[in-house]
């Protein structure tokens, strides 16, 4: 199945999934804010279309199992409410019609299910646009709860229409308290993922709308997937292992990024991610390690005219305000950049910033070509020890 381009802004949560496979063209708009922080959460994408999501182990026959049609339900699909006909908690397969575009208020799938569930979208889902919708919570459109063996196929779109909330962030309005909004394509606590031909898309000004969030998530494979939104095109932050994303395209957006990670002196853990295959086109960063003041690979990586194209912030700061001097720090160790070429769009391509009190450690550099304009590039390393291996260009001094 070819991938299709939608814009769709929307709020995907997956929690407590176990071996799960997605796949839908499409993409996701949303953004979100943490009203206690005061500031925006670093996720919320706005179009999602894909092929395939879920696990490559569950081996289920789909003429054994029962199937629903939501038309056979109520739904219409002439853009009004369909939610109840998608209450569906049990079953085997729920099928979304091609050609059909369903109006869709906040829903969760919860489990345990009795069985293996498919959900099969090759219409559109829409998020609805009546913010008042949402009042129980902000935060989330359509979830996947506690849900065993799912798979979300297709090549339809899901669009969470994330340009009402986009309006009303704080980040683009500074007269506006920061509230909460519905996040995006986001996998949480989940084990044994397979994602894969996703098409993920948001305006390249939206606030906050990261690509795909995973969070306290492991085993999970991001694959084939084109992801162009206003915030990061992958986010990893704690408590995530064992990731790999191999043949990713991002562009506009603000790069592949760990992090942010010891937000308010917390600790934080993430180890075993693979970026194997990509390419980076027009975007604020490449591969990003960002921690707050308070062993992993990137390799076969292509950089067009990328501002920022290696950079670890191990003094990120995302306020207004300052940020104070810190006794404390996410340690940084074993990092490996490899084959990684292309262009910036700055003169220092390569910022490796880490703590005074906690330096970071093990990383290497080998096989790095980055350029500016048909000449070598600047980098700049701060309190990080580093390998480095065959030509690396430019080099810390």
């Amino acid at each position: 199945m070819s991938l299709q381009t939608h814009f769709i802004p929307s709020l995907i949560v997956f929690l407590l999934s176990f071996p799960s496979y997605y796949s839908l063209p499409g993409i996701s708009e949303a953004s979100g804010y943490d009203a206690s922080a005061g500031r925006a959460n670093p996720w919320y994408p706005s179009t999602i279309q894909g092929r395939n999501f879920g696990s490559s182990k569950m081996g289920r026959s789909l003429a054994a199992v029962k199937t629903f049609n939501v038309n056979d339900y109520g739904a219409k699909g002439d853009g009004s409410d369909a939610t109840e006909a998608c209450s569906l908690s049990q079953g085997s397969v729920l099928v979304v019609r091609k050609n059909k575009n369903y109006l869709l208020k906040p829903i969760t799938f919860e489990g345990p299910c009795k069985s293996s569930i498919t959900v099969q979208i090759y219409g559109t889902l829409q998020a609805s646009a009546d913010r008042s919708a949402y009042s129980k919570d902000l935060t989330r459109w359509l979830v996947f709860e506690n849900v065993q063996n799912l798979a979300v196929e297709g090549g339809g779109t899901i669009n969470g229409n994330g340009k009402i909330w986009w309006e009303n962030s704080c980040k683009v309005n500074d007269d506006l308290s920061c509230k909460d909004a519905p996040t995006a394509l986001t996998f949480y606590k989940c084990v044994g993922v397979e994602v894969s031909g996703l098409t993920i898309t948001a305006s390249a000004d939206s606030p906050n709308t990261d690509g795909i969030h995973v969070t306290r998530t492991q085993n999970i494979k991001i694959s084939s997937s084109v992801i162009g939104t206003g915030d990061d095109c992958i986010s990893i932050v704690s408590g995530s292992q064992k990731v790999q994303a191999t043949g990713i395209t991002c562009g506009p957006d603000h790069g592949i990024s760990f992090g942010s990670l010891g937000d308010g002196n917390s600790e934080a853990h993430v180890s075993d991610v693979t970026l194997n295959g990509a390419t980076l086109s027009g975007t604020t960063n490449g591969v990003r390690i960002k921690t707050w003041q308070g062993g992993s690979k990137f390799q076969n990586i292509e950089m067009h005219n990328v501002k920022n194209t290696i950079i670890i912030d191990q003094k990120y700061c995302d306020q207004d305000k300052p940020c104070k001097s810190q006794s404390r720090a996410v340690q940084v160790q074993n990092v490996l950049y490899r084959n990684i070429k292309g262009t910036s769009s700055s003169s220092e391509a390569i910022q490796i910033d880490c703590s005074e009190k906690f330096p970071c450690k093990g990383i290497v550099l080998q096989g790095i070509d980055l350029r500016v304009g048909g000449k070598a590039a600047k980098a700049e390393c701060n309190n990080a020890k580093i390998t480095k291996k065959g030509n690396v260009s430019p080099s810390c001094t």
